[in-house]
């Protein structure tokens, strides 16, 4: 059941799999999870819901963002870029949908895309995830064009 729900869209929200978190945390050393739930925040500080990280300051935070996947993404994808032209850096894990405006809008200015080989497993879903993954780093002032990269999902 709870995998069903996982990979519908009855949820937009999948919570990052702790070896990849890992893996950049120690790369980049986050001070600020920007969009998590209490039960799967990655950093001791984070924005919840309630707290709407779309309204806060994040600069001149090191930031870890894995946004809600739905329709939204691309208010947080922009956010992402325009802090990180206010002094944040923002590591993004985002679905690879080159397809899309907010990808052509501001991940192709990004400092950096690392393009994830094979499927991730998000935290508790049984399965792959049904889409291809990516993390992009927003760095302070970057413009772009990205510098592209291949990363393994474990």
């Amino acid at each position: 059941m709870f995998n069903r729900v996982l990979f519908s869209s009855a949820t937009s929200e999948w919570e990052t799999p702790q070896e990849l978190f890992a893996r950049l945390h120690a790369e980049f050393g986050f001070t600020l999870d920007v969009c998590a739930r209490p039960w799967n925040a990655k950093c001791t500080r984070y924005f919840s819901p309630e707290q709407n990280g779309l309204i806060q300051e994040w600069a001149p935070e090191t930031c870890w963002m894995n946004p809600p996947y739905g329709r939204e993404i691309s208010r947080w994808v922009r956010k992402a870029w325009e802090e990180a032209q206010k002094g944040a850096t923002v590591v993004c894990l985002l679905p690879s949908r080159t397809d899309t405006a907010w990808w052509h809008e501001y991940v192709m200015r990004a400092a950096e895309i690392r393009f994830i080989r094979g499927r991730l497993h998000f935290e508790g879903a049984k399965n792959g995830a049904p889409f291809p993954s990516c993390v992009v780093v927003f760095r302070p002032g970057c413009t772009g064009p990205p510098v592209i990269r291949s990363m393994a999902a474990r």
